[in-house]
């Protein structure tokens, strides 16, 4: 981090946004019409996607709010094709090895709807792609570890602001997780202490890009949402 808090030192809310409900209701309503527009996208154009947008998103993604603001996150952008291919080589590897069995049965079948196999020319095709890592503990200047907390949550707090970021921009973009991905430590050159953890592959669709029925398919509100009003559950 470029600076290290030495205590607790609280500060006015340096922003504020207050909205009137139904302002509230609209502005929410306007993200929600966005966010349905998402979807996750495996053919590409090869045109190119100005570095500058995507060193904006993942600006928003370190936005995000992480375990005792540790923000234990790093995001690698890759825009080089012989890196790209060497990242594609390493995960259809160890994408064969998944689908000749290492998956199992029952989760096969689960992604049988969505049409996937073990080729993934999305990671050449796309104009770049982001690997996340999770950083698992810190190093202090004088080597030794800082502990790092809630990072599975931060980080996936974090890839969400970008994901919503790189779709307000424009974009397509594909989640991505070879497992095991160790190699792209190596790769990449990041640190023992960081785990990659997925890889979003980034740039404009096709104009011939299909998406699997089945991925259209949400759950409705009634199903992802309950509500417990108190008082007000009692009252006519």
């Amino acid at each position: 981090m470029s600076e290290e808090p030495s205590g607790y030192e609280p500060l006015p809310l340096p922003h504020r946004r207050e909205l009137g409900d139904a302002e509230a209701l609209a502005a929410v309503e306007a993200f929600r019409t966005l966010m349905r527009r998402r979807h996750s996208v495996r053919d590409y154009e090869t045109r190119a996607v100005p570095e500058e947008v995507i060193a904006a998103a993942i600006e928003t993604a370190g936005r995000a709010p992480s375990g005792a603001n540790q923000q234990p996150w790093h995001f690698a952008a890759v825009a080089d094709p012989a890196m790209k291919a060497k990242i594609r080589a390493a995960a259809e590897e160890e994408e064969r090895q998944f689908y000749a069995g290492g998956a199992g049965d029952a989760w096969l079948a689960a992604l049988e709807p969505i049409g996937t196999d073990a080729s993934k020319p999305h990671l050449t095709d796309a104009p770049w792609l982001i690997v996340v890592f999770a950083q698992r503990y810190g190093v202090n200047p004088d080597g030794s570890r800082r502990k790092h907390y809630y990072v599975p949550e931060s980080v996936g707090i974090a890839t969400g602001f970008l994901i919503a970021a790189l779709h307000a921009a424009g974009l397509s973009m594909l989640t991505h997780t070879p497992n095991p991905m160790k190699f792209l430590n190596g790769l990449l050159n990041r640190p023992e202490n960081e785990k990659p953890v997925m890889i979003l592959t980034v740039g404009h669709a096709a104009p011939d890009a299909t998406v699997p029925r089945a991925a259209t398919i949400k759950k409705p509100i009634e199903e992802i949402m309950s509500v417990h009003r108190g008082d007000a559950e009692r009252k006519d």
